[in-house]
Formats: C-alpha cells, sequence, structure tokens
C-alpha cells in the first residue's frame, strides 16, 4: 500500500441503516450528483465531517457515522484536497476498495437547524454550477 496517509480511525457519513461487517463499495451513485455513479466509496479520518456528510446528504432515514476499515488502498480525496485544502487538512479520503464498518458512533457534533440549511442551499448551488465531481 506504500506510504500510510494517515493513521485513523476512518468514519463514513451516511442514512443507511448498516451492521458491523457489512462492506461499502463503489458502483453507487452519488449523493451529491444522482446522475454519476461513482467510482470510489469516501471517508474521512475526522468524525465530525462524517457526521457532516450524513446530515446535508438527501435520502431516507436518519444521518449516521460508522467507523470503517478500508480493506484495500485508499488515496486523498481529490475533490476536497486538490481543489479546496491542500494538505489535506480535513482528512479526506476514497478508495475503489470496500471499505467494512467496524462500529456505528453516535459521538459526533449535530448542526444546527440553520448550518443544516446553509450546507443545503450550498449543495443546490453546486448542482445548478454543475460543480465537477472527480470520479
Amino acid at each position: 500500500m506504500g506510504d500510510v496517509l494517515d493513521p485513523g480511525p476512518f468514519f463514513h457519513g451516511t442514512r443507511a441503516d448498516l451492521r458491523v461487517g457489512d462492506l461499502l463499495t463503489a458502483g453507487f451513485r452519488s449523493n451529491y450528483r444522482p446522475e454519476v455513479v461513482m467510482n470510489h466509496v469516501y471517508f474521512t479520518a475526522l468524525l465530525d465531517g462524517a457526521g457532516l456528510a450524513a446530515e446535508i446528504i438527501s435520502g431516507d432515514g436518519p444521518p449516521r457515522v460508522y467507523e470503517v476499515e478500508p480493506l484495500g488502498a485508499f488515496e486523498n480525496d481529490p475533490n476536497v484536497t486538490d481543489k479546496k485544502f491542500p494538505g489535506n487538512p480535513t482528512r479526506s479520503f476514497r478508495s475503489a476498495e470496500p471499505l467494512r464498518i467496524v462500529a456505528e458512533r453516535d459521538d459526533w457534533t449535530r448542526l444546527t437547524s440553520e448550518a443544516l440549511a446553509a450546507w443545503r442551499e450550498r449543495l443546490t448551488e453546486m448542482r445548478d454550477e454543475n460543480a465537477e465531481i472527480i470520479n
């Protein structure tokens, strides 16, 4: 796998109801651009970053954060590191290999209703602007 990018632990935010041992895999539609089928699974080493992702995505069910274990190589997420945050201070990653669920976490910081509305407005603007996803 080469150099260790980050020791973790790692987290994934979603609205899916998953169990310990389940695998997250690539090949599903983007939570942010549903017309795009994703080639990677995205995750972060920041618990609250995964919570943010879980809260701002659309879908059924409550937002959930899972601690995950990458089962293969992973790389810095170029959608944020190269475009917005050089050096990866968001500790955001992606992998074409599965992630295994190791635990569900409930100790992340929830957004206020105002912050959630602002994030969702920004996502709508990005969709309207046809912001590129590096897939």
